[in-house]
């Protein structure tokens, strides 16, 4: 149940990206040239997005369980550290130049290959070297940078 849930929400997702134009880096770095030729279509996407999230997100809190699995997968601190600062800035900053972010990269991916690998392909390494410097550090009494 909770893969069938997955799946069709990835889905639902995905489409949601293509309609909205999210994966078209011209659209994206229009929205983001605010001094310049500034398109605010997106930040109707985004305010849509979270007028639709917020009452589904207050149900949830009064579950004891979710729909599908034993528990939620919350946060387990909500404290903002300079690992939520560079990191925040650090995708920014590629959103920016790139004008496309993880997920829509995933969709355009499937939809325009040739042109999307050259984001996915760093994209992906980016992870990688992230997950292992995690790896290394966790013994290494780097902890407290990530804390």
């Amino acid at each position: 149940m909770r893969l069938a849930i997955g799946f069709v929400t990835g889905l639902l997702f995905g489409f949601g990206l293509l309609l909205a134009g999210m994966t078209s880096p011209d659209k994206v770095r229009a929205f983001l040239d605010i001094a310049g030729a500034w398109d605010p279509s997106l930040a109707f996407v985004m305010g849509g997005a979270v007028m639709t999230a917020m009452p589904l997100f207050a149900l949830a809190r009064r579950r004891a369980k979710p729909v599908a699995g034993a528990l939620f997968d919350r946060p387990s601190t909500t404290m903002i550290d300079r690992k939520l600062v560079i990191g925040s800035l650090t995708f920014g900053i590629g959103w920016g130049l790139a004008g496309i972010c993880p997920g829509p990269a995933l969709v355009a991916l499937a939809i325009v290959p040739s042109q999307t690998l050259a984001f996915v392909i760093p994209m992906i390494a980016g992870l990688m070297v992230s997950a292992a410097w995690r790896r290394s550090a966790s013994g290494s009494g780097v902890e407290a940078l990530q804390h």
